[in-house]
């Protein structure tokens, strides 16, 4: 039985699909007398199929060799185009973390949605969704995970422009597919490059290339900037980035999904295409700096956001970059760590804020208060998942983090700084959070509002006993230290950054009824964070405003140049017709003679041109 599931663990993310193709009758209005819920109960069945699957073959496969699936799919003469499909503990340990969490969104989003009346193209989506995760982390082929990762580009752009009656969610939705669209563009060059230098699109040939490939540094280097600006684009990374924060205008469920694994699915191919960009030190050393850049401005952008959504979307902007970072200095182990920890805390902030954003109706900060006494399953959600999200004993970003900086203190002791920074604004962010949400005095919005129903505490509270057993999890998978082996200095250090963010944050004056400060020098900092340091209007006046300049110049040119010479040419033929039509005689013996005497001339150049006259005797 055990063998029998694990050699058909490559289709479960077949089962997601089938939940969205079922779907699609009540979607597209076909079946409207039962209403869209039992559309949402047909993914649910095929979620929960696709996790217990996983879930199975995940506890007999941790001592076994990974195994890997070949499927060809076309082939012509020497032309082979196969898929290849990677078994082992850690592509089906993402599976069920894929899986989990997609059950656990699909049964909050049924109470989130309730009233929706699309809801069926919604859980469609979410279906689509799991089943491009799934299939990204069990591809050993680059193509494929290519291919994967273009459908959940265009699972974003449909998820985000969800409530499309709203212009901007429009914008927010153009704006998403078309930023993804440069990275991935980029992405499809090196795809291509690679293929043709290396003959395989197969992770496993091309690790085995890698070791022995020569090629020049230019070619190398080209080829690693491509491959990076896919994964930049998914993972919202500098200068790629304002997506994910217009991405927030989508339903939240899905901003449970996006901000906890599609942004992780990005990371995941980075990771796996590591031994490849090993061959450019200046790729690696890109990934660093990209990593650093957006792990500490992205947490600086976060402490100045009023909105909920926005202010932990840039602290996941944050966190990749630190993945980002992990990947450039060669250290995959703890990257995926860090993704597993982060995905886990991530996705339980984001039902934490869904549900506050569902009975307050309102994502603004400075309309929130007092919902600790209200909201009691709700606030222990966002403390909890705040509390993964920081290096807080014992939980599972603790370890991660130490982990990391253990290992690069000898070799990379600027790394710990840029650590200890960014958990220190992290805690410090998530404090600020915490205090103008559920803590003060109730507002308006908040004076009245319940704790939210079964169908989105169930996910809420499920998540938050996850969250405090990971560590657990991580120690049955031998993946913590042991106690003997710890750098007591890098520990306190690490607990400390976490102690002094929380400590400013709780110190720290909050007046709800200032959206800026009265100090001028404050007020400028705030407005250069909370508009991410002006990035999109320099856009604008450089990248923005060059593409209209060219775009004007094309256009001229086209109309006066192109078209010009066409209607020219069109002209001199018309007015050349019109003249020789009085110039006919109607007589023959002139038609030939014209022939005749064209030919002779035509004769003569040709002769001329070929060097025959040369060889005349006169």
């Amino acid at each position: 039985m055990n063998q029998f599931l694990f050699s058909t663990s490559w289709w479960v993310p077949f089962y997601s699909l089938i939940g969205a193709l079922v779907t699609l009758p009540w979607g597209m209005g076909i079946i409207k007398r039962t209403g869209p819920r039992p559309a949402a109960y047909f993914n649910l069945l095929t979620t929960l199929a696709g996790f217990v699957h996983s879930l199975l073959v995940f506890k007999h496969i941790w001592d076994q060799e990974p195994e890997i699936l070949v499927i060809n799919w076309f082939q012509a003469a020497d032309f082979n185009l196969s898929f290849a499909l990677e078994l082992s503990p850690i592509s089906i340990g993402a599976i069920v973390l894929i899986t989990g969490l997609s059950l656990l969104t699909q049964v909050y989003a049924l109470g989130y949605m309730e009233k929706d009346w699309s809801l069926a193209r919604f859980f469609a989506l979410l279906g689509f969704f799991e089943m491009a995760l799934s299939g990204l982390a069990i591809s050993d082929s680059l193509f494929l995970s290519y291919g994967l990762l273009e459908v959940l580009t265009l699972s974003t752009y449909l998820l985000v422009g969800f409530w499309y009656a709203q212009p901007l969610v429009v914008t927010a939705a153009r704006d998403a597919f078309l930023t993804k669209r440069v990275g991935d563009l980029l992405l499809l060059m090196g795809v291509v490059t690679l293929s043709t230098i290396a003959g395989s699109l197969n992770f496993s040939d091309l690790y085995e290339w890698a070791q022995t490939a020569e090629l020049s540094p230019l070619t190398s280097t080209l080829l690693g900037l491509a491959l990076i600006a896919g994964p930049a684009g998914k993972c919202a990374q500098f200068p790629l980035h304002l997506w994910l924060d217009e991405a927030m205008e989508g339903p939240n469920p899905a901003s449970v999904m996006r901000n906890s694994l599609v942004v992780g699915g990005g990371a995941y191919i980075l990771y796996k295409l590591q031994p490849i960009l090993a061959l450019s030190p200046v790729a690696l050393d890109t990934l660093v700096v990209l990593g650093t850049l957006t792990a500490i401005g992205a947490t600086l952008v976060a402490l100045a956001q009023i909105d909920i959504k926005r202010s932990l979307s840039h602290s996941t902007s944050a966190y990749m970059g630190l993945v980002f970072l992990a990947v450039g200095l060669e250290q995959g182990g703890v990257a995926l760590m860090l993704m597993l920890t982060h995905a886990i805390a991530k996705a339980l902030l984001f039902m934490s804020s869904g549900s506050v954003i569902y009975t307050t109706s309102t994502q603004d900060l400075t309309e929130m208060g007092g919902l600790w006494s209200r909201m009691p399953a709700t606030t222990i959600a966002f403390i909890v998942g705040s509390a993964g999200m920081v290096t807080l004993l014992p939980l599972g970003s603790f370890w991660s983090m130490l982990a990391w900086a253990d290992g690069l203190v000898h070799a990379s002791p600027w790394v710990i700084a840029v650590l200890v920074l960014v958990n220190g604004l992290t805690a410090l962010n998530l404090t600020r959070v915490f205090r103008l949400i559920f803590w003060g005095k109730p507002q308006q919005k908040t004076r009245r509002s319940p704790e939210v129903g079964w169908q989105m505490a169930l996910p809420m509270v499920s998540l938050t006993v996850v969250t405090l057993l990971l560590p657990l999890m991580l120690q049955q998978w031998y993946l913590l230290p042991n106690w003997e082996s710890l750098d007591w200095y890098i520990l306190v250090l690490l607990l400390s950054s976490t102690l002094v963010g929380v400590g400013i944050g709780s110190t720290l004056y909050l007046h709800k009824a200032w959206s800026r400060s009265r100090i001028l020098i404050w007020r400028i900092m705030q407005d250069l964070l909370g508009y991410d340091f002006y990035i999109d209007k320099i856009y604008k006046l450089t990248i923005v405003n060059a593409v209209a300049l060219l775009s004007k110049l094309s256009s001229w040119c086209d109309r006066y140049v192109v078209d010009g010479l066409v209607n020219l040419v069109g002209f001199a033929t018309i007015f050349g017709g019109q003249g020789l039509k009085y110039s006919i005689s109607g007589q023959s013996q002139g038609y030939m003679f014209t022939i005749l005497v064209v030919i002779s001339i035509l004769g003569f150049f040709v002769s001329w041109s070929l060097g025959l006259l040369d060889k005349l005797p006169f």
